[in-house]
């Protein structure tokens, strides 16, 4: 029982730290990657298909993202949607291909963007601390309801706050490689 509990506390806040790096790579750098593109859906036929499904993404140097479809009739709706997404790109084609290039961040944009990922690791921290606590009032209820003992449960409640220090330990990690790469000019 006290296994499962720590299994699935485990498992939780390690989907935390990996949906944390999947936001991190849509946030822009100022040097391209194709995790900025990863959220898009262009209108396939009438469905809202991922980019990804459609065409393939690469970056052939650091400050140009490619996408080339599999089907050329795509481009324009390609062009279009990146350039509605919001990201402040702007594509262009070339009949074959789409090319986006990434333009380097100014000081302030670098700025807003540190705070911005500050925000999202704290929010990912606070749902590191939520399944904690989440855990800890299982194990307690699990005690009350006699499944297991007063010892048991203190032992597994350091055991959860171990994994809740790792993981929150590997946030902080996330948010510095992040806020270097940001801050890099």
């Amino acid at each position: 029982m006290i296994k499962d509990i720590l299994k699935k506390a485990g498992e939780r806040m390690a989907k935390t730290v990996e949906h944390l790096a999947i936001e991190f790579n849509k946030v822009r750098t100022g040097k391209a990657s194709t995790g900025l593109l990863e959220g898009i859906k262009v209108d396939y036929y009438g469905t809202p298909t991922p980019l990804a499904q459609v065409a393939s993404i690469n970056t052939p140097d650091s400050h140009t993202i490619a996408v080339q479809p599999w089907d050329k009739s795509m481009i324009p709706v390609i062009e279009k949607t990146i350039l509605n997404a919001n990201l402040g790109l702007n594509p262009a084609s070339d009949g074959n291909l789409v090319r986006v290039p990434i333009p380097p961040l100014n000081e302030e944009r670098r700025k807003e963007l540190v705070k911005m990922i500050k925000k999202i690791s704290e929010d990912a921290r606070i749902a590191i601390r939520n399944v904690r606590r989440d855990e800890i009032e299982h194990l307690k209820k699990s005690e009350k309801d006699d499944h297991i003992s007063e010892d048991d449960r203190k032992h597994a409640e350091k055991e959860i706050q171990t994994l809740t220090d790792k993981h929150i330990k590997e946030i902080d990690a996330l948010l510095t490689k992040k806020e270097k790469e940001i801050m890099e000019v």
